[in-house]
């Protein structure tokens, strides 16, 4: 398909601004809706929070380092415990996800841009605006305290029994009901940024395909990315209703939760975990697809038991919806609810098996190349499979009464999503990273990353299995001496220093390796997929002729033929070959020759002739009206009313802008 000009036929109509037209400098990454440029964004954002997530555990670590720890004290503690949760799921990982998903599904899938791209600067902006809106309660009086999860009735009284706040003008509001106000509104923020990316990623995989490819020939990640963004279609909604009816309780004095006003705080676990566990897939499905992509290309074979994969992922999202109870063992549902859902847990564990024997599966007989992108990948495979095992435990209901609100769950879950969620990511960046800035990151640099990442790892959190079997309460901020805690405290602050160490050693190899790295060229790895046909980094518009996809591994089956009898060899440069067989074909199905797909990106300038949705600043004021009127239901007061005004008005007179502002403009 060669490259038509779409200039528009009449002059466009013109915005309140002018559109903006700078290609560098801070404007153009602000008024940016290039997905690659958006993903960076994301990264970068994400990142910076994985940090601020990071120190925080520091701080828990250090000031349980020792009995009696007076680091902290017990209201900072809560403060650091509750948003060291709420930063690493929301602001760090989820978004990490979102940064690969921005800048890889149109490139994995043969497409120019994604579907709306002013929709996707939207949610960036979105993202960061609820970010910058949950750590200003540092100048409020303070941060949410009650824990990621919040539970009622804890989140209504706080420590001062004041429940409910007189909303008449002038009226003041205790600190702990400013802090709730500020985790209802900015996780409903940061759910506006999630539910928006999810419509925009499922309407570009439904209509934004390459020709030829078709569901069943999806790179592994695309299908994760699908599969994770129905999760957050349905997931979303379900904490928003709850997190509504907890502002409503604390800012305005309803009972939704309130046992002495006839609520039911179990309500409140119910609402959170039914939207809880699907969370944790769509923190893992993404790490899930990113290996799925590396292992392939370093075992130098397809992916074992594709069609597999796609069912198990689609079934663990099912599945996902059927056991948030198994969380609200010890909340008194009886023996009926609570054997049901120790079945759904087990059954769970079935899908999820599947995707470990298939890695396994793909390395299995593979000629290994032992990369930085694998170690990690192989990484994930250990130490998910590690916390996958502790999590089977949990579906025997007495087991896990002894569990509940140990630290055996801590180990549990940062072998889940640590271990599994942050090595996919790291696996994916070292994959990633050349194709996204041209260079390669430093392989010793990344084998002594890795090498620090996984002994820090297993050194900070699998003692704490043997902590919790021995009693030790999560959220507690001291303990006494004595107890037999002690030198295991010790070890684990230990390993989190480790981790630091890790984590340091990776910012100064992407520092250098911006400037100073080796030139990677469009195809350093020998991949197998869509995106490697392009140039690295890819030009604004993708690929100046879409490409047509007649293969799985597209990208291989257009370097190499097969027959079947013997190793793949690779065609050479313009030949017209004897076609090897697809992998997922019938047999006599050929590949494409790679004399008639280029297999890297234009050999012209072909910019004049594509016409990318043009630059906009509605996207980042639409977003900045959504603090500003958080910010008026924390204050009181004459405040309130200023401050819900101007950030409705902001919000409205972006959102029309938007509107009527036409999607791209003919410069």
């Amino acid at each position: 398909m060669t490259a038509i000009a779409e200039r528009p036929t009449t002059t466009p109509r013109r915005s309140v601004f002018r559109r903006p037209t700078a290609e560098t400098g801070p404007w153009s990454w602000i008024t940016t809706v290039d997905h690659k440029k958006i993903g960076i964004l994301y990264f970068v954002t994400a990142f910076f929070f994985f940090l601020v997530g990071g120190v925080e555990a520091l701080l828990i670590r250090l000031q349980l380092a020792q009995p009696g720890g007076t680091l902290l004290t017990a209201d900072q503690y809560n403060q650091i415990f509750t948003m060291h949760g709420l930063t690493m799921i929301f602001f760090a990982v989820m978004p990490l996800g979102a940064a690969f998903f921005n800048y890889l599904l149109p490139l994995m899938i043969g497409a120019r841009d994604v579907a709306f791209p002013r929709l996707n600067a939207f949610s960036y902006w979105v993202f960061l605006a609820a970010g910058i809106f949950l750590y200003s309660g540092i100048l409020l009086g303070g941060l949410p305290d009650g824990g990621w999860f919040n539970y009622a009735p804890l989140n209504l009284i706080g420590p001062n029994p004041t429940l409910g706040v007189d909303p008449s003008a002038g009226s003041p509001i205790p600190e702990h009901v400013q802090r709730m106000v500020l985790y209802s509104i900015g996780l409903q923020i940061a759910g506006i940024a999630s539910l928006a990316s999810s419509v925009n990623f499922i309407v570009t995989v439904f209509n934004m395909r390459a020709p030829g490819m078709t569901l069943m020939r999806m790179p592994i990640f695309v299908w994760s990315i699908f599969v994770t963004s129905f999760l957050m279609l349905f997931a979303m909604p379900v904490i928003g209703v709850a997190l509504w009816q907890l502002l409503f309780d604390v800012r305005y004095g309803t009972s939704f939760f309130n046992p002495a006003s006839g609520g039911d705080p179990v309500l409140w676990q119910h609402m959170f975990w039914l939207f809880g566990h699907p969370e944790v897939y769509i923190l893992i499905l993404p790490a899930f697809g990113m290996v799925s992509e590396v292992l392939p290309v370093f075992s130098r074979k397809p992916l074992f038991g594709y069609s597999a994969m796609v069912f198990s992922m689609i079934a663990i999202a099912f599945l996902g919806w059927g056991v948030w109870a198994h969380h609200m063992f010890a909340a008194g549902l009886g023996p009926v609810a609570n054997s049901a859902f120790g079945l759904s847990t087990m059954f769970i564990a079935v899908p999820t098996g599947v995707k470990i024997f298939n890695w396994l599966g793909t390395m299995w007989g593979g000629r290994i190349r032992i990369t930085t992108p694998l170690l990690f990948a192989a990484g994930l495979v250990g130490m998910f499979t590690i916390g996958g095992l502790s999590g089977v435990t949990h579906s025997i209901v007495p087991h896990d009464w002894q569990q509940t609100d140990t630290y055996y769950v801590v180990a549990h879950f940062h072998y889940v999503l640590f271990g599994g969620s942050i090595f996919g990511i790291f696996s994916a960046t070292y994959f990633y990273f050349p194709k996204v800035t041209g260079r390669m990151l430093d392989e010793k640099l990344g084998k002594l990353h890795f090498a620090l990442m996984i002994i820090g790892f297993n050194v900070t959190f699998f003692p704490m299995h043997i902590l919790g079997l021995w009693g030790m309460p999560r959220r507690i901020y001291t303990y006494a001496d004595g107890m037999g805690w002690n030198f295991w405290n010790l070890v684990e602050t230990i390993g989190a220093f480790i981790i630091a160490a890790a984590i340091l050693v990776f910012m100064v190899n992407v520092t250098r390796s911006l400037r100073h790295g080796a030139v990677a060229g469009n195809d350093p790895w020998d991949a197998r997929t869509v995106e490697w046909l392009t140039t690295s980094p890819p030009p604004p518009y993708n690929f100046e002729e879409v490409p047509h996809v007649s293969a799985r591994d597209e990208a291989w089956h257009r370097k190499y033929v097969s027959d079947g009898s013997q190793a793949p060899r690779r065609v050479p440069a313009g030949a017209s070959p004897d076609h090897g067989t697809p992998d997922d074909a019938s047999p006599g199905e050929a590949a494409v020759p790679a004399a008639e797909a280029p297999a890297h990106g234009p050999a012209h300038d072909g910019a004049s002739a594509i016409h990318m949705p043009s630059p906009s600043y509605y996207p980042a004021i639409a977003a900045l009206g959504l603090p500003i009127a958080g910010w008026g239901v924390v204050a009181g007061g004459a405040v309130q009313v200023a401050l819900l005004v101007l950030g409705g008005t902001i919000i409205i007179s972006g959102l029309f802008g938007w509107v009527l502002e036409p999607s791209a403009e003919d410069h």
